[in-house]
C-alpha cells in the first residue's frame, strides 16, 4: 500500500513543474505547436534567437523554419501576412516584440483583423493570437513600456486577455489559441521572472472571459490585472493589519470582461478599488465603473477610487518606480474607501 501511494505520489510530481510565467508561455506554445501542425509562430528574431525575452526559445530547433518563422522589422507586414493565414486554415501566433511597437500594425488590426467575421457575415473566422509584452518597471526605453490595452478593449471583434502568473499564462494562451477568433495576449514582462507556480505538463486550458478571486474578502473590492495583481495583492494582505478584508479578483481578460464576477464581489462588499498601470483616462478601469454602475451602484457604500499610471508618457528610469502603482498608493485607496 505504501509503495502504491508512493508511486501515485511521484507521478502526481511528474505531471506539474514549477514554472515562471515566461516559462508558462513557452510551454503553452511548444504545447501548442506539438498539438495541432496548423499552428505557427512568427515574429521578430522568435527562430533563431528565441525571442528578444527568449519566450520562444527552443521552438524553432524543434519545430522547423516553416513553423517558428523570423519575420523582416514589419509589424503591419507580418500582422497583415497573418490575417491571410488565418483565412486561410492556418492559426498563427503573431509576436510583438514590446506592445508599444504595436501601432504600426494598429491600422491592420482595426481594419482587418477584428472586422473578418463581420465582414464576412460569419463566413469566415480569424483564428490568430498577437502576443505582445508590456508594461513598466523593467527599466526599458521610451516606447517599450507602454500600457495600451484599453486602445483594443475599444475594438469589438478581438479579445483581449492578460495572465499574472505562469498557471494562467500558460492555460489562457492554450484558449487563445484554440478560440475561433482574434486574440491580443499581453504579457506582464515585469513578471516574467518573478514568481514560480506548479503548472501542469500536459495541455489545459482556461476558459477566456472570466476573472479569478484570489484573496477572499468582504470590505473592500480590489480588482486588477498583469504586474498590478501582485501589487494588489501586497496591498491586500497589509490591510489585514487593520482589520480590514479585501476581495481581490484578477480579472484576467479585459475584453470582454467578466461583468458576473464584478457584480457579485461588488454587491457584496459595496466598496471597491481599481487598480492599473496605464494613464487613468480613458483606461479599462473607467470601463469597470460603468459596468459596477450598471449592476451593483445601489450597493456602494463609497465612491469608486482608481489607482493608476499618470496622465503622461511612461517616464525613463529615474522616475518610472514614482510612476507605478505602489501597495502604499493602493492601501491609502482602500483606506478612503472605508473611511469615506
Amino acid at each position: 500500500m505504501a509503495k502504491m501511494l508512493e508511486k501515485q505520489a511521484n507521478e502526481s510530481m511528474e505531471t506539474t513543474k514549477s514554472m515562471t510565467l515566461i516559462q508558462g508561455v513557452t510551454d503553452g506554445l511548444g504545447t501548442m505547436l506539438d498539438d495541432d501542425e496548423n499552428i505557427l509562430v512568427l515574429g521578430e528574431d522568435v527562430g533563431v534567437n528565441g525571442g528578444v525575452f527568449r519566450a520562444t526559445d527552443g521552438l524553432q530547433e524543434k519545430f522547423g523554419e516553416r513553423r517558428v518563422v523570423d519575420t523582416p522589422l514589419s509589424e503591419a507586414g507580418f500582422v497583415g501576412a497573418a490575417v491571410g493565414m488565418a483565412l486561410n486554415g492556418l492559426k498563427p501566433v503573431v509576436e510583438i516584440q514590446f506592445l508599444g511597437f504595436i501601432y504600426p500594425a494598429y491600422e491592420q488590426i482595426a481594419t482587418h483583423v477584428t472586422r473578418a467575421r463581420s465582414r464576412t457575415m460569419g463566413h469566415y473566422h480569424l483564428p490568430m493570437v498577437i502576443r505582445a509584452p508590456y508594461g513598466a518597471g523593467v527599466r526599458s526605453p521610451e516606447i517599450h513600456s507602454d500600457s495600451i490595452e484599453a486602445l483594443f478593449t475599444h475594438l469589438p471583434g478581438i479579445k483581449v486577455v492578460c495572465p499574472s502568473n505562469a498557471y494562467d499564462a500558460k492555460g489562457l494562451l492554450v484558449a487563445s489559441i484554440e478560440d475561433p477568433d482574434p486574440v491580443l495576449f499581453l504579457e506582464p514582462m515585469r513578471l516574467y521572472r518573478g514568481e514560480r507556480v506548479e503548472v501542469p505538463t500536459e495541455k489545459y486550458s482556461i476558459e477566456l472571459g472570466k476573472g479569478e478571486r484570489i484573496i477572499e474578502g468582504e470590505d473592500v473590492t480590489v480588482l486588477a490585472w498583469g504586474a498590478m495583481v501582485p501589487i494588489a495583492k501586497k496591498a491586500a494582505e497589509q490591510m489585514k493589519e487593520k482589520n480590514i478584508s479585501c476581495d481581490v479578483i484578477d480579472l484576467r481578460t479585459l475584453y470582454p470582461l467578466d461583468k458576473d464576477i464584478i457584480a457579485e464581489s461588488v454587491q457584496k462588499t459595496g466598496r471597491v478599488v481599481i487598480v492599473h498601470e496605464a494613464q487613468s483616462t480613458g483606461g479599462v478601469g473607467s470601463e469597470i465603473t460603468s459596468v459596477i454602475n450598471d449592476k451593483a451602484f445601489l450597493y456602494l457604500k463609497s465612491p469608486i477610487e482608481r489607482v493608476t499610471g499618470f496622465d503622461v508618457p511612461v517616464p525613463l528610469f529615474a522616475l518610472e518606480n514614482d510612476y507605478l502603482p505602489t501597495p502604499q498608493r493602493v492601501q491609502d485607496a482602500i483606506q478612503k474607501v472605508i473611511d469615506f
